[in-house]
């Protein structure tokens, strides 16, 4: 029954031996990966997944096999209630013109949203429809589904629409960033050969055969010649914006990241949602139970490290002002906090947006983390990565 899954995984292109698979098949006879899809999902992963790279080909090819993993239940961010699922059932939308929603007033702070959502969670007893108040959908308030509001919380909605959610409290999955990507446009495939040239230097190390035997031809003796070892010595650390509005770039991302796993021998990456906060994670699958804290990286790794953050700077600006601002989750210190240690541990740091140059004045959030990081915001462009390389350098 799971040769179908063997099929996949090799169409996914994650390299499966056959001692690996009969190593697989020994241990659900013996009951290791017990009797649950997350148990035999971490099971498999293990014994048939030998390089972080191949994660998300295999998560591709379990899902196309299993139909996908069971769904997470909507579960409250605030304080574990569970929603009834038929009040965040869309039966029909408000269609507002821009005259509508920009009668539509937010909260006016982070602390009275919260405050209105706990209150609101108290009281409600049932479901509700177009309205601007309760828990609901197609309305105006601050609280639902399918609806619009400056400022809001996001309640059993599939994705996002107006970019405004402050917070959302549905758990949503990820997905990794594939570095096996083909490099589809002119601007990444001139940008690889910039990292070249910025990363590669060397002594006279390498033995240079051709040069060796052409010598050794000439002068009647063996010769040995050497050149420059072509090798990469340039640390660097990628921190990846994923979910959300960064769907929106997911291809351009997943270029770039391939052509910095192909290029970079010393490359570590870590993935964040919106703002860096005090846990980073590196499997998106796993995120929310298999976090670094952000302490362990920040000291971990050296000074001589490049730093490039890869995101849209696109979020509340409470997720970076405000303690608790986080969109997914509650967090202790505010996210300048993080970003200004990120900034002051790696003095060669620079954060890539794929978000057209000119847009930005029209999100407060990219102005403040482009303040955060001292100017050293460029577009995910050519010319931009052209002058990150030149700051890195």
């Amino acid at each position: 029954m799971f040769l179908p899954f063997l099929d996949s995984l090799r169409r996914q292109g994650v390299p499966v031996s056959l001692r690996e698979w009969l190593d697989l098949m020994g241990g659900m006879q013996a009951g290791v990966a017990g009797w649950t899809v997350d148990g035999f999902y971490g099971f498999a992963r293990l014994v048939l997944v030998k390089d972080e790279r191949h994660l998300d080909r295999f998560d591709r090819a379990f899902a196309e096999t299993f139909g996908g993993l069971q769904d997470i239940p909507v579960e409250a961010l605030v304080n574990d209630r569970t929603l009834p699922r038929e009040w965040l059932e869309k039966l029909a939308e408000k269609l507002l013109t821009d005259a509508e929603k920009a009668a539509v007033q937010g909260s006016g702070s982070f602390e009275a949203l919260m405050d209105k959502l706990r209150q609101r969670l108290t009281e409600q007893q049932g479901r509700h429809q177009g309205g601007n108040k309760w828990i609901g959908t197609a309305g105006t308030s601050p609280f639902g589904a399918y609806g619009y509001n400056p400022e809001g919380v996001r309640i059993g909605q599939d994705e996002s629409r107006h970019r405004r959610a402050v917070k959302v409290w549905d758990n949503r999955e990820f997905r990794d960033f594939d570095d096996r990507v083909e490099l589809g446009t002119r601007n990444i495939k001139v940008a690889l050969k910039r990292l070249r040239q910025w990363a590669r230097h060397g002594a006279a190390e390498e033995l240079d055969l051709p040069g060796t035997i052409r010598a050794t031809a000439d002068h009647g003796y063996i010769d040995v010649k050497t050149r420059p070892e072509r090798r990469n010595a340039v640390k660097v650390l990628l921190f990846l914006d994923v979910g959300g509005s960064m769907d929106d770039h997911i291809r351009v991302v997943d270029e770039l990241f391939s052509a910095a796993r192909a290029e970079f021998k010393h490359m570590q990456h870590f993935y964040f949602h919106n703002c860096i906060y005090e846990g980073l994670w590196t499997d998106n699958r796993r995120r929310w139970g298999e976090q670094v804290p952000t302490w362990d990286v920040l000291h971990r790794y050296g000074r001589d490290y490049k730093c490039i953050v890869v995101g849209d700077a696109s979020m509340s600006p409470y997720e970076i002002a405000v303690p608790g601002g986080a969109n997914e989750h509650w967090n202790p210190e505010a996210g300048e906090v993080w970003l200004r240690r990120l900034t002051q541990t790696w003095t060669d740091h620079t954060w890539l947006n794929p978000v057209p140059e000119a847009h930005w004045g029209n999100t407060q959030s990219i102005g403040m983390i482009g303040q955060i990081f001292e100017n050293r915001m460029m577009p995910l462009t050519l010319d931009g990565l052209t002058r990150a390389m030149r700051m890195l350098g």
